[in-house]
């Protein structure tokens, strides 16, 4: 009998930007809720591999969520919890892609939404109801894999209980000066196509959304002197109309809380959201600009033009609102030429501060399924899937030409005079950020230097990247 369930989100061992500013997904921590209001005794665990192990935990089931980055972690974990013959249920981005790869590893796995279909998998358990009728549900028996059809999309949003986050175990920081952050999720889906994405295949293209005071109820949990949001949407204003009505309840109901969110360009295009956005607490806005170059913007469709990210940032920077800008550098339209003038763009129009990522062939994408067909995957080294490392074979550079580029953006991007320059202009966040972009771009090249080593040679030698890692 299931009685005691442990759900486990690992984290990636790299260093990557947001090593020091790591968040845990909302799935395990929805799924620990719904289950522990359904009598079980549920937890939930986020942090590394090791960290993990050393609690020594004897469940009854293991529930194991994994992104493409850290599907290694969340293998051995898997494995050590079946060695001790506790069953392992998989589910997240990776394995709803490659779910022949992850049952090598899980008993069970949940393709896509697991709200209901996990709730059913533990019924059948208990039970002894068949698998077959459990929407999302992978399981191999008798050496066959068994793969039930996905399940309809939750359209209620509401009816999802709010995440307790009281169930929540994680590494505790000695001493911190900043609020704690807080993920809030207010919608799923992405009507939009990006080739490099998968959110669309994950949480379907049409958009779903909680009613603005299913959302106040979840802030209401809240302290503003203790906690900042984050606003987990993919498009946090994908329905502008229903953004005013949550951003005019928060002004009203003075929550005072300051927060940031995922946005498009095309935010730009409404000026009193803008401003409803700035006096509801709004101090970040992180926006995916991923190239300036129209041709790339088109490979991508990415559905944007130059004009509107430039008419984006002017419009952000007049409320005085922080601009995280993402870049990608990689596409085939892309040259090394092209990665200097993004760099250049970005300087030139004083955005506080950017990533410039790798493009990266994440399972579930257009883009993975194409350079699969096209041969040009260098390797599927798992944990390196994190766009800080070359994964194929670019058209306009080579691998390690496009791994420099991103190196020398950053380095010239945070360069410690442009980093400064920010505070006298009277950023002090995009300062202190820079000043940790500098230092995190340094230590990336000394912990990779073996694989910066190997990418060189792969290049020069016209070899298979080797097995160093």
């Amino acid at each position: 009998m299931i009685k005691n369930i442990i759900f486990i989100e690992p984290v990636s061992e790299r260093l990557h930007v947001f090593s020091r500013y790591e968040l845990p997904r909302l799935g395990n921590i929805i799924l620990a809720t719904i289950m522990k209001k359904n009598g079980y005794n549920a937890s939930v665990y986020f942090g590394r591999r090791k960290e993990i192990l050393a609690k020594n935990l004897s469940p009854d089931l293991v529930a194991i969520s994994s992104i493409t980055a850290t599907a290694p972690q969340a293998y051995m974990l898997a494995d050590h919890y079946r060695k001790k013959g506790i069953p392992v249920v998989m589910g997240g981005p990776h394995v709803t892609f490659l779910p022949e790869e992850a049952l090598e590893h899980a008993d069970y796995l949940i393709r896509g939404e697991g709200e209901v279909p996990f709730q059913l998998l533990i019924e059948a358990l208990n039970n002894g109801g068949s698998f077959h009728d459990i929407p999302a549900l992978g399981w191999k028996s008798d050496g066959k894999i068994h793969l039930n059809p996905l399940s309809q999309p939750i359209c209620d949003l509401d009816t999802i209980p709010i995440p307790d986050f009281t169930l929540l175990h994680r590494k505790e920081k000695r001493f911190s000066i900043f609020r704690e952050k807080i993920p809030v999720q207010t919608s799923r889906g992405c009507p939009f196509n990006c080739n490099f994405c998968s959110v669309t295949k994950m949480f379907g293209k049409k958009y779903r959304y909680r009613s603005a005071d299913n959302i106040i109820e979840e802030i209401g949990k809240y302290n503003p002197k203790k906690h900042v949001l984050f606003f987990y949407d993919d498009n946090f204003t994908a329905n502008r109309k229903r953004t005013k009505e949550l951003l005019n309840k928060m002004i009203d109901l003075k929550l005072g809380f300051n927060w940031s969110t995922q946005v498009r360009c095309d935010v730009a295009k409404d000026s009193e959201l803008l401003d409803l956005m700035k006096r509801a607490g709004c101090t970040t806005l992180y926006i995916g600009f991923e190239s300036i170059d129209p041709d790339s913007l088109m490979e991508m469709k990415k559905q944007q033009s130059v004009e509107e990210i430039i008419h984006a940032i002017r419009e952000i920077q007049k409320r005085k609102i922080h601009i995280h800008g993402m870049f990608v550098m990689g596409f085939d339209n892309d040259t090394p030429k092209k990665a200097k003038a993004t760099v250049d763009f970005a300087i030139k129009y004083k955005i506080d501060t950017v990533q410039f990522l790798i493009l990266t062939p994440l399972p579930g994408t257009e883009f993975y399924n194409r350079m699969r067909s096209e041969n040009r995957v260098l390797d599927y080294k798992w944990d390196t899937y994190d766009a800080h490392h070359v994964k194929f074979k670019p058209i306009h550079y080579s691998a390690w030409e496009l791994q420099m580029a991103q190196i020398v953006a950053h380095t010239r991007f945070y360069a410690p005079y442009r980093v400064i320059a920010r505070l006298l202009r009277g950023r002090t966040v995009a300062f202190f950020v820079g000043l940790y972009a500098n230092s995190l771009n340094k230590q990336w090249k000394k912990i990779e230097k073996a694989y910066l080593v190997a990418l060189k040679k792969m290049i020069e030698n016209n070899k298979p990247m080797p097995e160093i890692m």
